[in-house]
């Protein structure tokens, strides 16, 4: 996110980039609640783990699309904001951003149950222990979130709360024990997801060899072997500060290629990560098509 922009960017330039990421913001958005339609419209999804766990999914990214686009264009029009106000949005940012890859781990280990422990999985992954799951996820998510507002009442003073503050995360949560927080905490987490996604992986992938007919197994590799992209597409955002410190040296083009990296390193894979799931799903793919597609009746008149 770009924190010079008024300073450096003419209006013009910030007008379009502003558009730009609203523009994708509202697409994606869009699609996403498209999808939640559907999962509420069709009462056969609300009963499967499977779906409930990817519309959780899909939600999580609509949130942390509104929040992103949010704290993308107060970084251009209200540069100073209300410190409570601002903690709250970057807590929301950062436990959804948190939220994504474990979910996705969570439905490595259902398509797991349901290939290797067939006899058990709907004794095992019934709606209600995949609310609760869901609920442990938010909690677990919300945990390093919660983690840098209990650092900073310990470490400022009574006053920074109550001064406005730039809405950027290195400068609300500016000392060493976030830094400190930020990086164990996404080192856990990805490892603890794709310890499960390759343990999945494997476990599928052997059952599917041991199988007469492993047509389903097959379908479940290839759905966790998606949830792998999935995650290298959350994962992008992380080499964000990378690359924001290689073009540092190029302050001509720095304003354009922060924007650039931004646009395809934090928006774009909100994109792509539902319609990887959910367009080659069968069952979401018709009822799509039934809902949204333009029907033509055609009436044949045959004389009698």
């Amino acid at each position: 996110m770009n924190l010079t922009s008024d300073s450096v960017d003419g209006y013009e330039e910030a007008l379009v980039k502003n558009i730009v990421i609203v523009f994708f913001g509202l697409i994606i958005n869009f699609i996403n609640a498209m999808l939640v339609v559907i999962f509420v419209s069709n009462p056969i999804f609300s009963r499967d783990s499977r779906y409930i766990l990817y519309i959780n999914l899909v939600m999580n990214d609509m949130i942390m699309i509104f929040v992103s686009v949010a704290l993308y264009v107060m970084s251009y029009t209200l540069r100073i904001v209300n410190f409570p106000f601002c903690c709250t949005l970057l807590m929301l940012a950062a436990t959804t951003f948190m939220i994504s890859p474990l979910n996705l781990a969570g439905m490595a280990i259902e398509r797991f149950i349901a290939i290797c422990k067939p006899l058990h999985h709907h004794q095992i992954c019934t709606p209600q222990r995949t609310y609760i799951f869901i609920s442990f996820l938010w909690c677990v998510g919300a945990i390093p979130s919660l983690t840098d507002i209990i650092i900073l009442f310990l470490t400022q003073t009574e006053s920074s709360f109550k001064s406005p503050a730039i809405c950027y995360p290195p400068i609300v949560f500016p000392t060493k024990p976030h830094q400190d927080r930020a990086t164990y905490s996404q080192v856990i987490y990805m490892s603890l997801v794709w310890l499960i996604l390759i343990y999945t992986y494997c476990r599928v992938l052997l059952t599917a060899k041991k199988a007469t007919s492993n047509g389903a197994a097959n379908k479940a590799r290839n759905t966790i072997l998606l949830h792998g992209v999935q995650l290298l597409l959350c994962m992008l955002s992380y080499i964000s500060p990378v690359l924001n410190y290689v073009i540092s040296n190029l302050p001509a083009y720095r304003t354009t290629l922060i924007f650039l990296i931004y646009l395809l390193t934090n928006i774009i894979p909100r994109l792509l990560s539902p319609l990887i799931y959910g367009a080659r799903d069968q069952k979401f793919a018709k009822k799509i098509r039934e809902r949204f597609t333009c029907k033509v009746f055609i009436l044949k008149i045959v004389p009698s």
